[in-house]
């Protein structure tokens, strides 16, 4: 994608001024995080720390960028930094408990709410941080705010509510609370509240468009957004939040996915345009690539981006999935396994594991890409397709066994195993039975032969292969065909009886030319009928004439029919 270019300030402008940067306050930089222009915000509070280093408000909003942009460390300096400005600091003491919060340290998270709380008196923006904090959710860090979290928010800014009702933002981050566990009429309320408070808010108005997005309402999200940008031209998450709904619209409606797709583009390069341009900002781009399947570009993006001085490590993760879906595996693997090694416990993800896995299987090393698929699956157990995965592998390497077990896993612990699964399942078992070891674990045909009759119980119509792989079982047991028991002769009769009645092709030949030779032997040795076991092998014989068991049976001489 050819990324516009930052626009240059006027020389002119800084005649009358001085300094841009000088200029700015802490409302520019709060308007500039609200519009994600994250470097500019950065840059005008980084200034102001200096300038005015005994504001505690400075170091609050400078520390909330970072932990936005998922630097916790620098975060958490800054915020010490302003509680040293200010040791009754609320806002300061609430940035704290929001990084403790992230790294998982539940002890600290509460003091330091508590210590923003009781320094709150009549400032609501401690209860609108440390709601927004527990609703963050750090980039490639999934999409979805545990129910915990969302209580834990919805009470504490509901608390905020009785410091001060018009609070815009406390309003906006109470729907959103409640948005993020799709209590979609509790998140109107508020964001409609936000809206009668200050009807030119840019940020409530997206944030209703956004209710209507996933609510698939795609023509009212587009009017929000729309009045969003009426309201300010130069709001990017307007943009941007239009470029996710067309994207969602373009997988809804298959139509129109084409058309979507296309326009969804065309938005993130506007929201693009209006932010910094910064590393941040484009890798949000990034998410938004993997969230539409845009390998190509994403690995073109990420390429540029990894030659930039000021590369956040995060890159690499792109690089991997992109590289990865790209089949440019061993460059995958080398970004990967850099971003995994460096990146620090704390920023890998469920997916980092999954992609490592299989960019490691891929460039064979098997026994390690298994470990890291299960060590994905071990991190979030939604993660159950890698078992379809690591089956896949086993079934592909004749480690028939293991591939078995995989499937059997994958069908339990997946939502989205199918009759197919357990088909493959049942064959991965039956092949796994050794019937030149005498010790070979006749278990194995009990959980193929399961295998294949949840099929046949399960299948709206009945299923030749099915019927044909439960003979097969059973026709182990059966090898001494002196003493022939008979334990396959029903599946080999319904297998009969599926093909013919669908009509025989070349391909049914030789494995019905198998059925009815064990029928022969079945009717020659155990039922002593000459007659039918002739029959039999005549059909046999007829279809496949080199089926070694009719050809021994004529050889012979056939007997004389009758019994």
């Amino acid at each position: 994608m050819k990324l516009l270019s930052k626009v240059a300030y006027a020389a002119a402008g800084l005649v009358f001024i001085g300094s841009s940067v000088f200029a700015q306050s802490l409302a520019d930089a709060k308007k500039a995080i609200d519009a994600e222009q994250y470097q500019k915000a950065k840059s005008i509070l980084k200034n102001l720390t200096t300038t005015q280093p005994t504001k505690d408000e400075n170091f609050f909003y400078l520390g909330w960028v970072y932990t936005i942009q998922d630097y916790t460390d620098s975060a958490k300096v800054v915020f010490n930094q302003g509680v040293t400005a200010n040791p009754k600091s609320a806002l300061n003491y609430a940035g704290l408990g929001v990084v403790a919060h992230l790294d998982k340290d539940n002890s600290s998270a509460t003091m330091n709410f508590d210590k923003a709380i009781a320094n709150a008196a009549k400032d609501s923006k401690p209860y609108v941080y440390i709601g927004k904090g527990y609703l963050l959710l750090p980039p490639g860090k999934g999409t979805t705010v545990a129910a915990a979290d969302a209580n834990a928010a919805i009470a504490v800014l509901t608390k905020g509510l009785a410091v001060n009702a018009k609070d815009v933002d406390l309003n906006v981050a109470l729907g959103d609370a409640y948005r993020s566990q799709l209590k979609s009429n509790d998140a109107y309320k508020y964001y409609s509240d936000a809206v009668a408070l200050n009807p030119q808010s840019a940020v409530a108005n997206v944030a209703i468009g956004v209710l209507w997005k996933f609510a698939n309402n795609f023509e009212d999200a587009e009017k929000q957004f729309q009045k969003a940008i009426s309201i300010d031209p130069n709001f990017g998450p307007a943009y941007r939040e239009w470029a996710e709904t067309d994207l969602r619209w373009a997988l809804t409606e298959p139509k129109m996915a084409s058309e979507k797709v296309k326009q969804a583009a065309d938005q993130y390069r506007k929201y693009l345009s209006l932010t910094d341009m910064s590393v941040e900002s484009r890798m949000r781009y990034a998410d938004f690539l993997i969230q539409a399947g845009d390998y190509k570009t994403l690995q073109t993006e990420a390429a540029a981006l990894s030659s930039s001085a000021n590369t956040n490590l995060r890159i690499y993760r792109y690089l991997g999935y992109s590289a990865y879906e790209n089949g440019d595996y061993a460059a995958g693997l080398t970004a990967m396994n850099k971003w995994i090694s460096q990146a620090g416990e704390k920023r890998i993800i469920p997916r980092d594991y999954l992609y490592l896995g299989r960019l490691q299987i891929a460039s064979g090393q098997d026994s390690l890409g298994i470990q890291s698929l299960q060590k994905a699956y071990q991190l979030d157990t939604t993660q159950a397709d890698v078992f379809n995965e690591i089956a896949k592998n086993y079934y592909g390497k004749k480690k028939y066994a293991q591939a078995g077990d995989a499937y059997a896993t994958y069908i339990q612990k997946s939502r989205k195993g199918n009759l197919n699964d357990y088909f493959r399942e049942g064959t991965s078992y039956y092949f796994a039975y050794d019937e030149k070891n005498p010790k070979a674990d006749t278990m194995l045909l009990v959980k193929a032969d399961s295998a294949f009759a949840h099929i046949e119980h399960t299948a709206t119509t009945p299923v030749a292969a099915v019927a044909l792989y439960r003979a097969y079982v059973n026709d182990t047991k059966d090898r001494d065909r002196q003493n022939i028991k008979g334990y396959a002769k029903p599946f080999y009769e319904k297998y009969i009886e599926i093909v013919t009645t669908k009509g025989v092709t070349d391909a049914d030949k030789k494995s019905l030319a198998s059925a009815y030779a064990y029928l022969g032997t079945y009717y020659q040795y155990k039922e002593k009928d000459n007659a039918k076991a002739t029959d039999n092998f005549t059909k046999a014989r007829d279809l496949d004439p080199n089926n070694k068991q009719a050809q021994a049976f004529f050889a012979k001489g056939a007997p004389a029919k009758g019994k």
